[in-house]
């Protein structure tokens, strides 16, 4: 499901990376650990087509990225890959609902407020659906990220460090609803972490 061959990315100032390749089947969840500055996010921003590789290739769900425009790129996102980062990101502006139909919309999919309904409740947040996301804790703020980025039913799941700032109870309980949405669409889920709490949770693991 999510496959990369000799894959490099050379910053603006020269210095060129080069990441192992990875081999990850549907429904295998897996960490990829590395200190910092060892490329993580890099590599993270890579899997998910947010940069172009130097050399290599990056296949999602039977999908060259190399092989797609910048729009096709960003709607094969929208709909094949879901972002998890470490600080969540959300249009103030708007409440939580209304930033998951937005992430559907972007996907090309039409707003579906059953779907957003059911996923919130399941996640132990539906009754903050109509909330500003700055008007809910830290905790529940990482469940909303998740539920927008398992809307579409992604192949591929990308968490950036979504634990490093919680403690130990609470970073399992992201671990945790990580998998089981993961699990719940037999989606791929890749962690990329330097948290070595991690480790005893997941088997599978790729060391940068």
């Amino acid at each position: 499901m999510l496959l990369t061959e000799d894959l490099s990315y050379r910053y603006p100032g020269g210095e060129t990376l080069r990441f192992p390749d990875l081999d990850c089947p549907d429904g295998q969840t897996r960490l990829l650990l590395g200190q910092s500055g060892s490329g993580k996010t890099t590599l993270l921003q890579l899997l998910a087509g947010l940069r172009q590789p130097a050399s290599g290739q990056v296949v999602v769900n039977g999908q060259d990225l190399s092989q797609l425009s910048g729009q096709a790129r960003d709607r094969f996102r929208g709909r094949h890959i879901g972002l998890v980062f470490q600080t969540p990101h959300f249009l103030r502006a708007l409440s939580v609902r209304e930033n998951l139909r937005i992430a559907q919309q972007l996907a090309g999919e039409p707003a579906d407020d059953r779907r957003i309904a059911d996923l919130l409740d399941r996640l132990d947040i539906g009754h903050k659906a109509t909330s500003l996301p700055s008007r809910l804790s830290v905790g529940q703020q990482q469940r909303a990220a998740i539920a927008r980025a398992v809307i579409n039913q992604p192949a591929l799941i990308l968490a950036d460090e979504p634990t490093s700032a919680l403690d130990d109870t609470n970073a399992r309980a992201v671990a945790d609803l990580l998998r089981e949405q993961a699990a719940a669409v037999n989606a791929t889920l890749l962690i990329v972490t330097h948290d070595n709490r991690l480790t005893d949770l997941v088997a599978h693991q790729t060391t940068l």
